[in-house]
């Protein structure tokens, strides 16, 4: 019995925090799990930052509304779905999540939620539990389930590892390079091909 389990940001829809960097003309909120693999980190920085210049997740969410999954993404997300369970486990939080959800099909996706003033300012943010997307694969693999992992960053890489198979997905020349244990596709239909053949085994 098998479930993939896919990241979300850079694998079926664009970075939210790259658009929102671009939507606002801040660049520093380009950087990513990509770039800073300490999420806590990179969270409390963001925080500042927004703290800085005033903006709140009302703003964030007006960017998120314009944000379209990546091309192909809901069709290979339907067929991968009509062959195993697939759970999207992702270090972004409920609140962004949600509208994304709807235009892919309403996925089961498991996150975290971020704590947020009155005013909309966004104080804070609770993870979901410690090294969300290893902890989740590993509690999977003791109920019964055999796991297969994809994601494109530096967090998805405990699951991928932890995973009977795991995939880089149009990830970074250096993660690539790091891990060259981990076939890595840029392609739905190879990342599609690549599970059907774990499946099949």
């Amino acid at each position: 019995m098998y479930i993939t389990c896919l990241d979300l940001e850079g694998v079926l829809v664009p970075e939210i925090w790259i658009a929102f960097a671009e939507a606002s003309g801040i660049p520093e909120l380009k950087r990513t799990t990509r770039d800073e693999p300490d999420y806590d980190k990179l969270m409390k920085w963001r925080l500042g930052i927004l703290k800085e210049h005033g903006l709140g997740l009302r703003e964030i969410q007006e960017t998120i509304a314009k944000i379209e999954p990546m091309e192909g993404a809901k069709e290979f997300l339907d067929e991968l779905r009509s062959l195993c369970q697939v759970i999207i486990i992702s270090d972004t939080f409920t609140q962004f999540a949600a509208p994304l959800m709807k235009k892919l099909g309403m996925p089961t996706i498991f996150c975290n939620t971020l704590e947020v003033a009155p005013d909309g300012e966004i104080t804070g943010f609770r993870m979901r539990c410690e090294k969300s997307k290893l902890t989740t694969v590993k509690a999977l693999q003791s109920i019964g389930y055999e796991t297969i992992a994809s994601g494109d960053s530096f967090n998805d890489l405990g699951m991928i590892q932890a995973s009977k198979a795991g995939f880089l997905f149009r990830s970074t020349e250096q993660i690539k390079k790091d891990y060259p244990q981990f076939p890595a596709f840029e392609s739905y239909d190879e990342l599609l091909a690549a599970i059907k053949e774990v499946i099949a085994e």
